[in-house]
């Protein structure tokens, strides 16, 4: 599904990723941790092409990401839905218009009940027509990844989306990716919480990666 096979990444003259040779499989669960400056967020972008490495070779979805036209890096991107750390919104459009942006970009047309069913499986159904500015940071993070699946995605990648939480509302996020991934979705979380972590392993088999001295590792059972 998503693949790195050597992969290399230098930024400002300087290597930040090396050698990272993994594969997520479908349905797999994955957080990657790693100290802040590490190279989580830029693993992240080279995971839907935002980046392309320096060395190596990314493959989303059986396709190398340098042979992908800008057409089919957009086409590539609808099958991933991404989450921020810090999740941007258009100020002026109610939470559902927001919600429904996805559709405008991938020239589909959004279901009303689909985005109905949406906003109540993440809690906001009363919010819906409520401005962005309005929102907590609680409510705008379960925003972000309501509007990440809606167009229903194979992959979940996200970044830090705990971050700026409390940790009743990281257990909702939490327990939200957990059930997409029991649905069948890949996850890929970037954290540096180890107690969320901890949290998701009591109920999914999720794999901890680190990144330590540029190098991508599976972490050992001491998390």
């Amino acid at each position: 599904m998503i693949s790195f096979d050597n992969v290399a990444y230098s930024y400002g003259g300087g290597e930040l990723l090396s050698d990272v040779s993994l594969r997520l499989a479908p349905g797999s669960f994955h957080f990657l941790t790693g100290p802040s400056g590490s190279g989580k967020s830029t693993f992240l972008k080279l995971a839907y092409a935002e980046l392309l490495p320096t060395a190596g070779h990314v493959t989303l979805f059986d396709r190398e990401v340098r042979s992908l036209s800008r057409d089919d890096v957009a086409r590539t991107r609808r099958r991933i839905g991404i989450v921020h750390q810090d999740c941007k919104f258009l100020d002026h459009l109610s939470l559902a218009a927001n919600m429904a942006l996805p559709f405008t970009v991938s020239d589909r047309e959004s279901d009303p009940q689909d985005l109905d069913d949406l906003l109540s499986w993440v809690g906001l159904k009363h919010l819906a027509n409520a401005l962005p500015p309005s929102l907590s940071g609680g409510e705008r993070q379960r925003a972000a990844l309501a509007r990440a699946v809606i167009v229903g995605p194979d992959v979940i990648l996200a970044d830090e989306p705990t971050g700026n939480v409390d940790w009743e509302m990281s257990l909702r996020l939490l327990a939200l990716l957990v059930e997409l991934n029991k649905m069948g979705k890949t996850i890929l979380v970037a954290t540096h919480d180890l107690n969320l972590i901890r949290q998701a392993k009591a109920q999914v088999p999720a794999r901890v990666l680190r990144i330590s001295k540029q190098r991508v590792q599976l972490a050992g059972a001491d998390l």
